[in-house]
């Protein structure tokens, strides 16, 4: 063994203090984790700090190559590879049948001892390499049955709710004979099928936009409810409180991990009761690189995704559940800013909630909102959507598409309902509506995540076609069937899901039409072509008039001026529950702001036949602005 022993390597070098020391040990014993694994994960020493000391003591890192690493047995429990983990050791097997093991601690005598014990190998030759290496090892060598299931699982175990199968066989001939006889009616009755096909759009749209428009109402009377009052916070024993686990997916996030590490250490909550899971791919070198060279102590445990397709934020989230501990289990990005008393309040709201609850969704904001347009209209939507439309849901008891984000689950449900679909770009959105038709129930929380608005044009288009595409995959996935849909969550549900996660996408498809229509009717009505196009063909604008007679073209502008003053008012409402009174001028230009989304809409559904599962990267870390903006 190594001359190195943990007093001299930790006390006498002065990398921790003697109450910090011997709190780790206690944690250490009691958590069965390595010393130097609680050292690093619980936020004693920065991983840098340490790798510094160990470099000034000459001591040289193990160099793993990745692209050759070999098994100890071509298969490992889960308990044996828990194991590794926690004693934050790497095993290589010889040819003289003993086995070599990588260790990130110099003095861990006792990981290697208790190695012996639960293997039975005898060890030769021991080796110094970094904490990060060696999980990276870890998992991308016995992480392979792990990481078929976060792919495949729900597939497996359930596949007519995994939109792996973009279009059923069933629904391809469903869309067939539906083309075939709009194709027959155009033939047979041009006039009439474009008239109807018009007046469908309109009265599809103008529900849908009523629909938001009466959830905004109901969900403005949540307004004044309180569900968590600062008493029963304050009567909250930190000693009673449960395990909680944290997933923090990223990719390629190195210019946010410094603000997410510090972010974490504002949460009101016992650090040793946190189970922070810091979600890396595999390939991702960028911010591997990033959070082994931290200046400063984390709280988070890294685990390294092994490389798959699809690359998607819920197969990361999958494959982190296989490691997760807590009781309740929620997910933040990589830039967000939770209220730090988030974490109790769910708890306690929890306790008062009927057993058929099983995720509390808090709001989402954003702390940058007046930074430039894009934010202003960004911060609008969000608080229309997380402060009225989904407590709006709730209180119609409608089932709730959940946000990205600040979700709270209990996880033995999570785990029930088979985790999140690999294949939905919307995973979170999809998982609300599976919970519903088990049976179970999601509500709202008022307590607020502050995240990054996206500032710039063409990364905003990135994100939001993503956002729309995944819609209209949970739309197929759970059209699948209609009647059994129905049957498992009752008309209002339905109508729901009809006019809630169809109408979001159909709206935003059908509102170039409807902007088409309006600007060509105020080319008749003030006979333009007359002196602006007089060489134009008069057959042209007959045949127009003809298939978009004056009522048709009357109802479709009234649903175009009506559904967008309906979304002016519901985006200035918006701004009172958080005070944010100078964006309400801004609420005027949501008709070019729903432009943009239809210019994502048509993306996404580009994307939803050419590359259902391509995750669309959003780039964050873009703003100047870190902290929110209280007016």
């Amino acid at each position: 063994m190594l001359n190195h022993y943990r007093n001299d390597l930790f006390l006498k070098s002065g990398l921790l203090l003697k109450d910090s020391y011997e709190h780790i040990e206690e944690m250490s014993q009691r958590l069965n984790k390595s010393f130097l694994k609680v050292t690093l994960n619980y936020a004693f020493l920065s991983r840098l700090k340490f790798k510094e000391h160990l470099l000034d003591l000459g001591i040289r890192f193990y160099e793993f190559d990745y692209t050759s690493l070999t098994k100890i047995r071509e298969t490992l429990t889960k308990e044996e590879f828990d194991f590794l983990l926690d004693q934050n050791l790497y095993p290589i097997k010889t040819a003289k049948g003993k086995v070599d093991l990588v260790t990130a601690d110099p003095s861990d005598d006792i990981s290697i001892n208790r190695f012996i014990d639960f293997f039975s190998y005898d060890v030769g030759e021991i080796h110094i390499g970094e904490d990060l290496d060696i999980v990276k090892a870890l998992h991308m060598t016995y992480g392979d049955t792990i990481l078929h299931k976060a792919v495949f699982d729900l597939y497996e175990k359930d596949n007519k709710s995994s939109a792996l199968e973009t279009f059923t066989l069933k629904q391809v001939i469903v869309l067939c004979i539906l083309g075939i006889i709009l194709l027959s009616l155009l033939l047979l009755y041009p006039i009439t099928t474009i008239i109807s096909i018009n007046l469908f759009i309109n009265l599809f749209l103008l529900l849908a936009i009523g629909f938001k428009f009466l959830l905004t109402v109901v969900g403005a009377k949540s307004e004044t409810i309180q569900k968590i009052s600062q008493t029963e916070l304050s009567k909250i024993n930190a000693d009673e409180l449960p395990y909680y686990t944290i997933q923090l997916p990223v990719f390629k996030e190195s210019e946010v991990i410094y603000k997410l590490a510090s972010n974490l250490q504002n949460l009101d909550y016992p650090k040793e009761k946190l189970d922070v899971k810091l979600l890396i791919e595999s390939d991702d070198e960028v911010t591997f690189n990033a959070v082994k060279n931290l200046k400063f102590p984390c709280i988070f445990d890294p685990v390294i995704i092994p490389y798959a397709q699809p690359k998607t934020k819920p197969k990361a989230c999958n494959y982190g559940l296989h490691f997760s501990k807590g009781k309740y289990l929620t997910i933040y990005d990589a830039e967000d800013i939770p209220d730090s008393d988030q974490l109790k309040m769910v708890h306690a709201l929890f306790s008062k909630l009927p057993e058929e609850y099983i995720v509390i969704q808090c709001a989402l904001n954003y702390f940058n909102k007046t930074e430039n347009y894009l934010t202003r209209m960004f911060t609008l939507e969000y608080s229309y959507w997380f402060d009225y439309m989904l407590p709006g849901l709730d209180g119609l008891k409608v089932p709730i598409p959940l946000g990205g984000t600040s979700n709270h689950f209990k996880f033995d449900r999570l785990i029930e309902l088979g985790g999140w679909d690999g294949f939905n770009v919307t995973e979170d959105a999809d998982l609300g509506i599976r919970a519903y038709a088990k049976g179970y129930k999601v509500t709202v929380l008022n307590s607020t995540t502050y995240e990054e608005a996206n500032n710039a044009f063409y990364n905003w288009i990135r994100q939001r076609s993503r956002w729309i595409k995944g819609y209209m995959q949970t739309y197929l996935v759970h059209m699948r069937n209609p009647s059994k849909l129905y049957r498992e969550v009752g008309l209002n549900g339905f109508l729901g899901f009809q006019f809630f996660i169809g109408g979001t996408f159909f709206t935003f498809l059908a509102y170039p039409i409807l902007l088409l229509l309006f600007l060509f009717y105020i080319f008749l009505t003030l006979d333009i072509s007359s002196y602006v196009v007089g060489s134009l063909n008069t057959e042209i604008i007959d045949f127009f008039k003809l298939i978009f007679p004056e009522w048709v073209i009357i109802i479709s502008v009234f649903n175009f001026m009506a559904g967008n003053l309906l979304m002016i008012y519901i985006n200035m409402i918006a701004v009172f529950r958080r005070k944010s009174y100078s964006l309400i001028l801004y609420a005027i230009t949501n008709p070019i702001y729903w432009l943009m989304h239809s210019i994502s809409a048509y993306k996404g559904l580009f994307q939803l036949i050419s590359k259902p599962f391509y995750w669309e990267k959003t780039n964050h870390g873009l703003t100047k602005d870190h902290k929110p903006e209280i007016e």
